[in-house]
């Protein structure tokens, strides 16, 4: 007896393709969200890493702050630091001279908050010249906020420095607290216990700022409000 091949009607066909793309959008869609997920994961901890970069060099400069008072671009004197609620400039120890050139290990620094971003700014000298600006990086975007304020030697939280009652232009705060706010990553802060106005007086000539430091107030219970 013959047999007669039998093969697929038009209808089974079409319940196959049917199957298979309906199989193959799931299959896509799956990838897809998976491929998305990675990203957005990818995206998240960069936008972590850049804010931890920030506070990061943010808080080494803090901890790295020296006594040393600067003649600005008119060749008057200036405090060590100099401080609002969302600006601070201040000399810093620790300005690495790899080809050992005929400079200061001393820098001066500055971060403010300006249309939404932190920057950073150095000075190429800490007396200036009247042409004397600041070479200025972006330090992080997308930020809300940055809150600075400075514990003066009477425990009092002030929104600027110098304080109204400081005479000597090396006088530093026992502490700055500065707190950044992101809208995703949410606020984070930092409490920098500052050197003595003694220890971090760098060497200077006559017409520097010197000048003989006050004497150290025992520094009151940091991480209160």
């Amino acid at each position: 007896m013959n047999r007669l091949a039998r093969g697929f009607s038009l209808m089974e066909l079409l319940v196959a393709l049917v199957i298979f793309s309906a199989m193959s959008a799931l299959a896509y869609g799956a990838l897809s969200g998976v491929a998305r997920t990675r990203a957005e994961l990818a995206r998240q901890q960069d936008d972590f890493a850049q804010l931890t970069r920030a506070v990061s060099i943010f808080e080494r400069d803090l901890r790295q702050v020296a006594a040393r008072p600067i003649r600005d671009n008119y060749g008057v004197p200036k405090p060590a630091l100099i401080g609002t609620v969302d600006h601070i400039e201040f000399t810093r120890l620790g300005f690495a001279n790899p080809q050992a050139e005929a400079r200061s290990n001393l820098e001066r620094v500055l971060y403010e908050f300006d249309d939404k971003k932190i920057k950073r700014g150095t000075f190429a000298v800490l007396d200036r010249a009247p042409g004397s600006t600041p070479q200025l990086i972006d330090l992080r975007s997308n930020v809300k906020s940055l809150q600075l304020r400075y514990l003066d030697n009477k425990g009092r939280w002030l929104d600027s420095w110098p304080a109204q009652d400081s005479t000597a232009l090396q006088d530093l705060p026992r502490a700055i607290e500065f707190r950044i706010a992101t809208s995703e990553m949410g606020e984070i802060s930092r409490l920098i216990e500052m050197p003595s106005s003694t220890q971090t007086t760098a060497p200077s000539s006559g017409n520097n700022g010197g000048g003989a430091a006050p004497t150290p107030v025992p520094l009151p219970a940091l991480g209160g409000k």
